[in-house]
């Protein structure tokens, strides 16, 4: 099998950092109404918490994670890095999250229109740059609400419009976009440049490059996306995208088992870390549904050490699904 077949339909998650897990978890819960998936650690630090957020089940395309870090110093927006996530919006929501964000008094910036859709872009309580897109038009790829969640169904996120990388030039990176992973060139709007993944039905299938040589560079610190993974339907392909890219002169991490999905890891010629994660096993894989984002969670090789992990962690109180 080979990565011909274009198997990466767009994207899986997004991985950023707060500084504050219950702050974290009130806005994207409950003010967004997004459903946190999965609460455990950073396998790579378990001192912190991982937050998983998505829709019901936490379906590739709609999970927003974070490592939660408190009191860490807040990081710069700029290249090179994902510097704006957007969730995708049903049509006719837009004035929905408009007024519900201005009675919670988040600022917003003038909605503009973008490739022929609306767009009203805000921040986290980190100073992570948002947008909602609420197409113009009925019909079009559509990701599913959390029926269950504080946002009325008809006006529910449907997991994520797309991305924008910022990057000092963007050719190199659209090339391995092109050339490489798939993605078809949509067309560009000044210095901003769309592409859509080749095998996506439309769903979390867009990337935009931000052509952006005269701005300051980012660096790492709260409200700062970590790293960005796009979704492979299973191992095989995963494998064959591994074997691609290393025979493309990138450097791929080992596959590693985050429990939920496996991973592999390289940067894209701009510095931006970039991802490909299975869409298997999936946060059912060690709770039930109904109980996702209920307790702490940790991976087996961690358990036996799970009483001194508690006592490190702050407490957080965790949202519950209405009735």
């Amino acid at each position: 099998m080979t990565p011909t077949d274009k198997s990466l339909p767009g994207i899986h998650h997004i991985t950023a950092i707060t500084a504050d897990p219950q702050k974290n978890i009130d806005f994207y819960c409950g003010l967004l109404g997004l459903r946190l998936v999965k609460l455990t650690v950073n396998f790579d630090d378990p001192g912190s918490y991982h937050l998983y957020y998505g829709d019901e089940l936490g379906r590739p395309g709609s999970i927003l994670t974070f490592f939660a870090w408190p009191g860490a110093y807040r990081g710069r927006i700029g290249p090179p890095q994902v510097t704006v996530t957007a969730f995708a919006a049903p049509i006719g929501a837009f004035d929905y999250w408009s007024d519900r964000l201005r009675e919670k008094r988040i600022e917003l910036l003038p909605p503009v229109d973008r490739f022929g859709e609306r767009v009203l872009a805000f921040n986290d309580p980190d100073g992570m740059q948002l947008e909602i897109v609420a197409r113009l038009e009925a019909g079009g790829p559509e990701g599913q609400p959390w029926a269950a969640g504080p946002i009325p169904v008809e006006h529910a996120l449907r997991g994520f419009h797309s991305v924008t990388i910022s990057e000092e030039g963007y050719e190199n990176t659209a090339r391995l976009l092109t050339d490489v992973m798939g993605f078809t060139p949509v067309g560009n709007e000044q210095n901003r440049f769309r592409y859509r993944a080749g095998s996506s039905d439309g769903f979390a299938g867009i990337v935009d490059l931000l052509c952006a040589p005269d701005a300051r560079h980012g660096n790492t610190g709260a409200g700062v996306v970590h790293h960005i993974a796009f979704r492979t339907p299973d191992d095989p392909r995963q494998k064959a995208w591994h074997k691609e890219l290393a025979a493309k002169g990138f450097n791929v991490s080992p596959v590693m088992d985050r429990t939920y999905f496996h991973s592999i890891y390289y940067r894209e010629p701009g510095g931006v870390l970039f991802e490909i994660a299975t869409n298997n096993p999936g946060f059912t894989v060690d709770q039930a549904a109904d109980q996702l984002g209920m307790k702490l969670m940790l991976p087996k090789w961690l358990e036996s050490h799970r009483a001194d992990i508690e006592k490190t962690l702050p407490p957080v109180q965790l949202p519950n699904a209405r009735p």
